[in-house]
């Protein structure tokens, strides 16, 4: 096992919860606007559902390991490419973090986690991006790539959860520092295409 290129997964996994996304934004204005135990309840479904991108990554890539290197290599290359798309992305986007919502209806926490479950579910920008960022990751020659793909699913709901979990528990905090430091989406959409491209670089080397 290659327990450097492990770290490397857990901070490039750190470096992209941190940044703003549609994910961490949505739980931010849950924790915001109706309360911590909401924001909670979001982090949870919207975890939960890596499970099933996990799973279809593991069978579905792993299945292709199998099959022919030269394919896997070339879903390599195509990820990095798409990381790189989704630097520009970032970009070409504007800097400034908008965490006011107008009308956040309030569902109960049972809702909410179902509703986080499904937004990571049904959409296909996940399951496009665990295909971009998990293959360059596999960190052991001997070990079922299936067992290794889970273990890195794991590691990045783990990840995930904690970040996700401080943003909702001091999303007060976060709003206040926010406003009071205007460079700060300046700072976060910079880290979103420094980390993109590093791991872009990271697959291809």
């Amino acid at each position: 096992m290659n327990y450097d290129i492990l770290i490397s997964f857990a901070l490039a996994t750190s470096a992209l919860a941190i940044s703003p996304g549609p994910d961490n934004i949505y739980v931010l204005v849950q924790s915001i606007t109706n309360g911590k135990s909401y924001g909670m309840a979001t982090v949870c479904g919207l975890i939960t559902g890596c499970i099933i991108h996990t799973t279809l990554l593991a069978f579905g890539v792993s299945a292709i390991i199998k099959a022919n290197d030269n394919i896997f290599f070339g879903i390599k290359v195509l990820g990095a490419c798409y990381l790189i798309y989704l630097a520009y992305k970032v970009f070409k986007s504007n800097d400034q973090l908008n965490l006011d919502a107008d009308v956040v209806p309030k569902k109960s926490l049972k809702a909410l986690f179902v509703q986080g479950f499904f937004m990571n579910v049904l959409n296909p920008k996940v399951i496009i991006f665990f295909l971009a960022f998990f293959p360059g990751f596999l960190f052991s020659d001997a070990m079922s790539s299936v067992i290794q793909f889970y273990i890195l699913g794991g590691i990045f709901m783990l990840v995930s959860f904690i970040i996700f979990s401080a943003i909702a528990l001091l999303a007060g905090q976060i709003k206040t520092f926010t406003v009071k430091n205007r460079n700060s989406g300046f700072v976060l959409k910079w880290l979103q295409i420094v980390v993109f491209i590093g791991i872009a670089i990271f697959i291809l080397i």
